[in-house]
């Protein structure tokens, strides 16, 4: 069975304590996605959570990224954040149509993530479902929810997910529940759980493990060890699997991402 894509990144770009730690000092700041793009294989971009982004942007990303890079797309809080998921459609047809599938060949997953106090309501989530557009302007578009309450974590959520095709964020966090059931045909995993005091914010024995899950993952299995809320195994094909070091302490996710890579 041939191997999957492993991607492996950072939620943006534009972070001053990168500065000296991961950017040259004097690196002009408008080359910083330039560096950052051939550092790791895979960035976040967030700007899109907090507000509307121009398609030349887009389009300018795309072209300063190298030939085989992927961007996952965070979408709009307007969609996410709202007390009836149902009614966010014509928010979701906005930002879909904002200007992302400029960047072609290189968008990755779109990460719909919720709020933390935004609890399980079966109808009204399958509902949200629903209005997740498959394509746009002939570009494929693929989906990934991250919730974060633990009403989510049964397996009514895990089943409604895998038949929509769109895929559970597995989350290593402090702050919130981690659901690793494989419900898309790709894997995406936000690692947030970095450490200031350790120079790759995971240290070695956690980035092994890691690299074990991304292999698992990518391989079409998966891994031991992480916390699955349905005992009903996926069907086994490899799956392009995402993994992002995104908070706790930033700083140093850029020597995490570049640590995993090297083990990859």
């Amino acid at each position: 069975m041939t191997q999957a894509p492993i991607r492996i990144g950072i939620g943006g770009w534009s972070f001053p304590p990168w500065r000296g730690t991961f950017y040259p000092d004097k690196l002009a700041q408008k080359r910083e996605l330039e560096f950052a793009s051939r550092a790791v294989t895979a960035i976040e971009i967030n700007a899109t959570y907090h507000g509307t982004q121009k398609p030349a942007s887009f389009a300018n990303w795309a072209a300063t990224a190298p030939d085989g890079f992927v961007f996952a797309v965070k979408a709009s809080k307007y969609c996410t954040n709202r007390k009836v998921l149902a009614e966010s459609g014509e928010s979701i047809e906005r930002f879909v149509g904002s200007g992302i599938t400029e960047l072609g060949e290189k968008l990755g997953p779109i990460l719909w993530q919720f709020m933390a106090t935004k609890k399980f309501d079966a109808d009204d989530f399958a509902a949200f479902l629903s209005l997740l557009p498959d394509a746009h302007a002939g570009v494929t578009l693929r989906h990934a929810v991250q919730v974060r309450h633990d009403s989510f974590a049964v397996p009514a959520f895990v089943a409604m997910a895998r038949r929509a095709g769109v895929a559970i964020v597995h989350a290593d966090s402090a702050d919130h529940p981690a659901i690793a059931d494989v419900t898309g045909d790709f894997v995406y995993a936000r690692l947030e759980n970095a450490q200031e005091d350790v120079a790759t914010g995971y240290d070695d024995a956690a980035l092994d493990r890691w690299a074990d899950a991304a292999r698992a993952w990518a391989n079409g299995g998966v891994p031991d060890g992480l916390p699955y809320v349905d005992a009903t195994p996926p069907a086994r094909t490899p799956r392009e699997t995402f993994v992002f070091f995104i908070n706790g302490a930033k700083v140093r996710a850029p020597h995490g991402a570049m640590a995993l890579i090297d083990r990859l």
